[in-house]
């Protein structure tokens, strides 16, 4: 074998062994941080517990704790991040198996719960503040299942939440759907599992008080390709831009192209700028049409077109198309936060 080539397998086999021995060292690290803090958080919570749940005295007691630890271990343990480990504890508690945490000595409890086989926490420290803060137990399950799912770091994960993806994905399933999303997270198993009730588009940074052209619009999502692609969810790869077609001397182009590999089929998108017509549900009608018979392999599934219009008209939508229709959708994109309390409100009403 060339000396040359045998030093580069050399390299790379060394190197692949070192990024993996990183990659345990974190997750160890982790894990032990995680473990730390939740036997803080129980300690502090079975300390409260003797102080017969007065409110005052339990805030002394995360007061004077902060103090101490600060000084003998430095930064870490505010106030705040102290009653973080705490709601952690309390939060989470029910995770943990109690046989575990009963029949260990508390110096090993940390080297206890590493050994097992599934520890119960894989995101970082950072993530869990942020879940922390939902208040509901069913939308925090399912931002946590995401997170780990789709590897969001933190910024991902707050984004997501600010966007109220739980609220538009739910709002696009019955009662039953919304359930599960709690358990499993979002699961894409036919076309509407890979629809938002709308999606947001504010990292595009397209002002609401300035002109577009569809054009701009499409340069823009091109330009942010990775961020669009987060908002569509998962399973999405791109295929292409203004992708062609012609017959009869007539040349059609598809705005935008992608893949969905868990539904085995291509998703079109047509941009529009304007409110939605007639014409447009026609003209995605004749794409998905050509994308079936022309593209697509016999063993992948049917194409699904979407719509992606400033405003839906969901009559014209009603009278188009087929009421079993399961293949094309407009759905409205929003250049700002929307509101999660609106939303929230049209998740709990009578109709979902």
């Amino acid at each position: 074998m060339n000396k040359s080539i045998s030093n580069k397998i050399l390299f790379q086999s060394v190197s692949a062994l070192i990024q993996e021995a990183q990659h345990i060292v974190v997750r160890n690290v982790n894990t032990t941080m995680l473990i730390t803090y939740f036997e803080i958080g129980r300690m502090i919570v079975e300390e409260e517990l003797n102080g017969k749940h007065r409110a005052e005295y339990a805030e002394q007691i995360v007061l004077q704790l902060s103090i101490d630890l600060t000084k003998e271990f430095g930064r870490g343990y505010s106030k705040s991040n102290l009653e973080y480990m705490r709601q952690f504890y309390k939060t989470y508690q029910k995770r943990i198996v109690q046989s575990v945490i009963g029949q260990s000595k508390k110096a090993q409890i940390a080297q206890s719960l590493i050994g097992q086989s599934q520890f119960p926490f894989s995101l970082s420290w950072t993530h869990y503040i942020q879940l922390l803060k939902i208040e509901s137990e069913a939308e925090r399950s399912f931002y946590e299942i995401e997170a780990t799912q789709n590897h969001w770091s933190v910024r991902e994960l707050q984004r997501q939440f600010n966007s109220a993806i739980y609220e538009r994905v739910a709002l696009s399933r019955d009662k039953k759907g919304v359930k599960a999303l709690a358990k499993k997270g979002q699961v894409i198993e036919k076309s509407t599992d890979a629809l938002k009730s709308h999606y947001v588009l504010e990292f595009l940074n397209l002002k609401e008080d300035k002109r577009y052209s569809e054009n701009d619009l499409e340069t823009a999502i091109i330009d942010k390709l990775e961020h669009f692609m987060m908002e569509l969810g998962k399973g999405f790869l791109f295929e292409g831009r203004q992708k062609r077609f012609t017959f009869e001397g007539d040349s059609f182009f598809v705005d935008l192209v992608f893949y969905n590999r868990f539904l085995k089929c291509f998703v079109l998108f047509d941009l529009k700028i304007g409110k939605l017509t007639h014409q447009d549900i026609g003209q995605m009608q004749m794409y998905v049409n050509y994308y079936d018979r022309k593209i697509k392999l016999s063993e992948e599934n049917s194409t699904i077109g979407i719509i992606l219009c400033k405003e839906e008209n969901k009559t014209v939508v009603e009278f188009t198309l087929p009421e079993n229709n399961n293949q094309i959708f407009a759905k409205a994109y929003k250049q700002i936060l929307p509101s999660k309390e609106d939303l929230k409100k049209q998740l709990h009403s009578p109709k979902v």
